[in-house]
């Protein structure tokens, strides 16, 4: 099993910025690839940015690529989430998440991750 607890959430002022935090804990939990997710209200969830299990591959959703950054530290189980040039329409619940797949690769789809934290709240104003 794979534990996630998320934090780091807000209210921050457009242009603003905020880190988000995921610890994972469990059965080799530094070694599962990793995504972060949100989800507005009356939208689907969607993929914001992943990163492999080994921390050398990652991959951002259009509309946040040049904000934010997604990076980990296996030694502390963890991966963060940097937002930066923060929007109005970056407010959205954040959730982490971890699939089981290869070591390896990325994966940037929702149904691809099984393991899910219980998310955060952003909110950036205008």
């Amino acid at each position: 099993q794979v534990q996630l607890a998320e934090s780091g959430g807000g209210l921050v002022q457009a242009g603003g910025s905020l880190r988000l935090s995921c610890e994972a804990s469990g059965r080799t939990a530094s070694s599962y690839g990793m995504g972060w997710f949100r989800q507005a209200p009356g939208k689907e969830r969607e993929p914001v940015a992943a990163i492999s299990g080994s921390g050398g591959s990652t991959h951002y959703a259009d509309s946040v690529k040049g904000r934010f950054t997604i990076s980990r530290d296996n030694a502390k189980n963890a991966v963060y989430l940097q937002m930066s040039s923060l929007k109005p329409e970056d407010t959205a619940v954040y959730y982490c998440a971890a699939h089981l797949f290869d070591y390896t690769i990325v994966i940037f789809t929702t149904s691809g991750y099984v393991y899910w934290g219980q998310g955060t709240q952003v909110t950036v104003s205008s």
